[in-house]
């Protein structure tokens, strides 16, 4: 008879896998968001490639799995990526996973795939969870074309430079945030991209999980006001072409830029946002300005 007391099993050795590189995808929250092929492959690997041994282990003591780790991340010399090509070659299989999420996606990682392949190693990824994919899933956005473009600069000025390279993307555009920033980038993504939909998706698969979509002054407003939030932060925001420029939104976008700004120069930022001829919005501007 089985005791519901009795410690958990470890998981089952697998077979012992072909040498090569194995890219796994771990949970970017939830330790049950990973595949049983994972698990199986992570059990199966010579060693487990990771960015830092104290995150993974916990991975690993909550499935069960004994493995050899060792750490590799941005801070790693080519004396370590070189070590791990060579034990490859010698026969081992290896793993290369991240804290969380799909390898090489903001982490490193590209160029031990790289140097693998100049060695005629073979790669394979083990696909599971991913922070990208699920803040767009919950977004509401368009999801048929996205563009995913990284962490957003600490900088103003950088950040600013990044936005204003994506503002005339029509596709969905996804970027990694901290809550610390948050507001900072939302006032920087609306002066360059105008005022567009963004969600807000946080803590995605964990227990205070939180999706907050809205056109970007009224969540400019709602962190003014409720402070930085905790947590890891996925924005989605709307692409340049999903905005439908009505007249009754361009009147509210003149509107809101009169409240700051001169005639003159509200006119030219709602021409620059919307696309309309600038002697169009000018004469628009005069008429709501009463001029």
């Amino acid at each position: 008879m089985t005791h519901s007391n009795e410690k958990q099993s470890k998981w089952p050795e697998a077979n012992k896998l072909p040498a090569g590189l194995y890219i796994v995808a771990t949970p970017i929250g939830n330790l049950r968001d990973i595949t049983l092929r994972a698990l199986d492959t992570l059990a199966g690997v010579d060693t487990i490639v990771c960015e830092d041994t104290r995150v993974s282990g916990k991975l690993l003591k909550a499935h069960n799995i004994d493995g050899k780790m060792f750490s590799y991340n941005d801070h790693s010399d080519d004396n370590r990526r070189d070590m791990i090509v060579r034990k490859i070659r010698e026969g081992a299989a290896v793993a290369l996973i991240s804290d969380a999420g799909c390898p090489l996606i903001s982490d490193p990682g590209y160029k031990l795939v790289q140097a693998c392949y100049e060695h005629k190693i073979m790669v394979t990824s083990i696909p599971g969870a991913s922070a990208v994919i699920t803040g767009l899933q919950l977004s509401g956005l368009p999801s048929d074309q996205f563009c995913f473009i990284g962490f957003l600069p600490s900088k103003q000025k950088a950040r600013q430079d990044c936005l204003e390279e994506w503002k005339s993307q029509s596709a969905t555009l996804i970027a990694y945030e901290t809550g610390p920033r948050l507001l900072a980038s939302l006032k920087d993504i609306c002066s360059v991209l105008g005022v567009r939909r963004v969600s807000v998706t946080r803590e995605l698969t964990k227990m205070f999980e939180e999706v907050r979509s809205a056109p970007l002054d009224e969540l400019i407003e709602y962190y003014e006001g409720k402070g930085a939030p905790k947590g890891e932060i996925v924005l989605v925001i709307e692409g340049a072409s999903a905005i439908i420029w009505t007249q009754e939104a361009l009147e509210e976008a003149l509107k809101k830029a009169l409240a700051s700004m001169k005639t003159k120069e509200a006119a030219n930022y709602v021409a620059e946002i919307s696309g309309e001829p600038r002697k169009t919005i000018y004469e628009l501007a005069l008429r709501l300005s009463g001029k």
